[in-house]
């Protein structure tokens, strides 16, 4: 089979496939999106709790730009995507557990339900946080 510019490429031709690829799409746009939708809700707690809330949504804006750029650098192979993805993967991760134990962002948690989302987070992150340690298609990147 010819490769020319009407031919679709393998997705593994680009060398990202698998679970690279998912991760990559879940930092891309699953955790902007996910920012957007809480950010929306956030918005009527400024006037109520003030400042508190504005500093933790520009955290989180921080960290969605950050996960963006992480999924699109891995994407692209760059050397610095699976470190930026950790960094993401960190911040982003400490400040959702940081939101889930403090009272400074508004939330619709039943009470008792904190230590559930809060193991739920740290499973999810530190389970792509290991991904990105232990994964051979990560490690090729650097080379």
């Amino acid at each position: 089979m010819t490769t020319g510019p009407l031919h679709h490429r393998d997705a593994t031709a680009d060398g990202v496939s698998g679970w690279l690829r998912l991760l990559c799409g879940l930092l891309m746009w699953w955790e902007p999106i996910a920012f957007a939708m809480v950010a929306a809700g956030a918005f009527n707690a400024v006037s109520v709790r003030g400042a508190p809330v504005v500093l933790v949504l520009l955290a989180r804006t921080v960290a969605a730009a950050l996960c963006f750029a992480a999924g699109r650098a891995l994407l692209d192979r760059r050397p610095s995507g699976p470190v930026l993805g950790q960094v993401a993967l960190g911040l982003s991760g400490a400040l959702h557990v940081c939101v889930y134990l403090t009272p400074y962002f508004p939330s619709n948690r039943m009470p008792g339900d904190t230590p559930l989302y809060v193991a739920a987070t740290l499973a999810y992150y530190g389970g792509w946080l290991l991904y990105l340690s232990r994964s051979k298609q990560v490690a090729a990147i650097d080379r």
